[in-house]
């Protein structure tokens, strides 16, 4: 015959494994979709020059995409070498621009001695 203690330590011997995979199962998906995240709260070609410029690279990289493909309106991601080529350009004309709320779309070489409103 099995003693009470013993018969729970059974039931939280089988279960324990159970609900780690099940744990396992609902936090990877949410932490897979972190970039999705970013994405979905990236204001793409409406990021200011000042908030792009404070942005780490992997930011800058989400906001540079997202950007391409609402300006160019096609789906999928731009190839690596497009966004690092675009975020060279957007980088020099954000850092010379005359007012730092120019969004990113609107960052070229007016804005330089002329601020846009």
């Amino acid at each position: 015959m099995l003693e009470a203690g013993h018969t729970q330590f059974m039931t939280v011997r089988r279960t324990l494994p159970t609900a780690v995979i099940l744990t396992a199962a609902v936090l990877l998906p949410a932490l897979g979709g972190c970039e999705q995240a970013k994405e979905a709260v990236n204001k793409g070609g409406d990021t200011p020059c000042s908030e792009f410029i404070s942005q780490d690279q992997d930011k800058q990289r989400v906001t540079v995409r997202k950007y391409l493909q609402q300006d160019s309106k096609v789906t999928g991601t731009p190839a690596p070498d497009t966004v690092d080529g675009s975020i060279a350009v957007i980088q020099l004309m954000c850092k010379v621009q005359a007012n730092s709320n120019t969004p990113i779309r609107d960052a070229d070489l007016t804005g330089i001695l002329v601020p846009k409103n």
